[in-house]
């Protein structure tokens, strides 16, 4: 009695999974849902949709919202494009949005820009609904020196056309950046951009930024002008710096050129004194020789030696004389 229950209990599990795997190739469900929804697909090409590791639910559903939606797409297609990476369920939803808003859009160049790497849905809702980029800060000098920071709001549209191969939205972003720059730098005087923000929108937008890239420019609208610094006083004021800097390390060049060169003449006077004191320490050995040749008597010797007392008490006398003017000038000078 126990081996009978259990042998109905593996047998009716075996069914169950025998019945679950049967149902997991052969879809029946899934293909009497196409069957309802108006797509032709037999049986067969589900069961091998599966050896060939595509999920049948995802080219079913698919092909039944194209169905619906009156477009004309073939599994072959669809699976096509899955095995190639790309995303089915976003390129049936992009094709239906393009249809409806009438924008001309094939199965060939959904798929190509979906392989690209871009979101088809949202580049055909961006040509339905235009996006507003946010421009950061942009810092442009006029030529009156003044710094003026504007910010700008970019109104784009999806060029479908562009999509593949065309420059993203940090290509717009350089380059209107680089319009308002240049728009700013021209100005004659930063107080006409304040008064007139749109004629940097005229410029920016007469530059054709658009080419070459993936979207295109409806508006530039100026949001926001700040008065920054004022970069040709700051400038002038560097520059003067510098200048003054300049001068300085010549003045202490000269400075130092003229304490070199009185080095050199306090050394050059005491070389002259040096040989000045060894000439005088000649004469004693002159007057010897003199002594002993008969050139010069004794009483010649004591009248050099009278003149030379007379001398020495006469700069005597003087000298005290010079030191009492240098001593009375400051005095009488207060005075």
């Amino acid at each position: 009695m126990e081996s009978s229950l259990v042998a109905i209990v593996a047998i009716g599990i075996a069914s169950f999974v025998g019945l679950w795997i049967i149902l997991y190739f052969v879809p029946v469900g899934l293909w009497f849902t196409a069957l309802l929804s108006g797509v032709r697909i037999s049986l067969i090409q589900l069961v091998f949709m599966r050896w060939r590791k595509v999920p049948p639910s995802v080219i079913v559903t698919a092909m039944i919202n194209a169905t619906k939606a009156g477009l004309s797409l073939t599994r072959d297609e669809l699976e096509a494009h899955y095995l190639a990476g790309g995303r089915v369920k976003l390129v049936v939803n992009a094709l239906i949005s393009a249809d409806k808003a009438n924008i001309p859009l094939n199965f060939k160049a959904a798929t190509a820009i979906d392989l690209a790497g871009r979101d088809v849905f949202e580049a055909v809702q961006m040509s339905v609904n235009p996006k507003v980029i946010n421009t950061p800060p942009v810092a442009a000098v006029a030529k009156d020196g003044i710094q003026l920071i504007a910010k700008a709001r970019v109104t784009v549209r999806a060029n479908i056309r562009q999509l593949v191969g065309g420059a993203g939205e940090e290509t717009i972003l350089a380059r209107v950046g680089e319009g308002v720059v240049s728009s700013i730098g021209s100005a004659d005087s930063h107080k006409s951009v304040l008064e007139n923000p749109d004629s940097i929108s005229k410029v920016v937008l007469s530059k054709g930024l658009d080419s070459g890239t993936a979207f295109e420019i409806l508006s530039i609208d100026i949001a926001d002008i700040d008065v920054g610094k004022n970069i040709g006083a700051q400038l002038q004021m560097d520059q003067a710096n510098a200048d003054k800097n300049i001068a300085q390390a010549k003045a202490e060049e000269r400075r130092a050129m003229a304490v070199a060169n009185e080095q050199e003449m306090k050394a050059k006077a005491q070389e002259a004194r040096a040989k000045v004191i060894e000439a005088e320490a000649e004469i004693p050995k002159a007057i010897a020789d003199s002594f002993r040749s008969g050139n010069l008597g004794i009483m010649d010797y004591y009248k050099f030696q009278n003149i030379q007392a007379d001398t020495r008490m006469r700069e005597s006398i003087a000298e005290p004389q010079k030191q009492k003017r240098g001593t009375k000038g400051p005095d009488s000078s207060e005075k």
